[in-house]
């Protein structure tokens, strides 16, 4: 059988794929995140939600479950999950909300803040040393991948 004829494809190679690029990518920057959040015995999630906890804080907003899963764009149900741990860890805790006797607040510990804050400075570096190598400005590719992400 020809398999000229059986192709469906658009592209003549793999790399003119931009969906394909752009999984390979998001492996290779996955596999070495995990690498460098292992120093701080810490998951990219636990990473993710511990660095929001820490940067709305700073903004001075009350942390909630909902307010982290909004802003991580992390399922609620995950989001719990991963608190869970983290709170096993004794990284972060949840407090009684100051108005709303339904929620939770979640904070930081000590230990959290130590290490959070240790890490954030790991992972921005590796980020710039990754990015860095596309020779695109930083807010170039950021302003692409906001584009991307308001697909639909």
């Amino acid at each position: 059988m020809n398999n000229e004829s059986d192709n469906t494809f658009s592209v003549n190679e793999p790399e003119e794929s931009s969906g394909f690029l752009l999984w390979q990518v998001t492996n290779l920057w996955q596999r070495e995140i995990k690498k460098a959040l292992e120093q701080y015995n810490l998951t990219h999630s636990q990473f993710v939600l511990m660095a929001s906890i820490h940067w709305l804080t700073l903004h001075e907003q009350e942390v909630t479950q909902i307010v982290l899963s909004a802003h991580t764009k992390i399922d609620p149900m995950t989001t719990s999950t991963v608190l869970r741990t983290l709170q096993q860890k004794e990284l972060v805790k949840r407090q009684e909300h100051k108005t709303d006797t339904r929620a939770k607040t979640v904070v930081l510990t000590d230990f959290g803040k130590e290490i959070i804050k240790k890490a954030i400075v790991t992972v921005e570096k590796f980020d710039e040393d990754f990015f860095s190598v596309s020779g695109v400005k930083v807010k170039d590719l950021n302003r692409n991948l906001i584009a991307l992400l308001n697909f639909r």
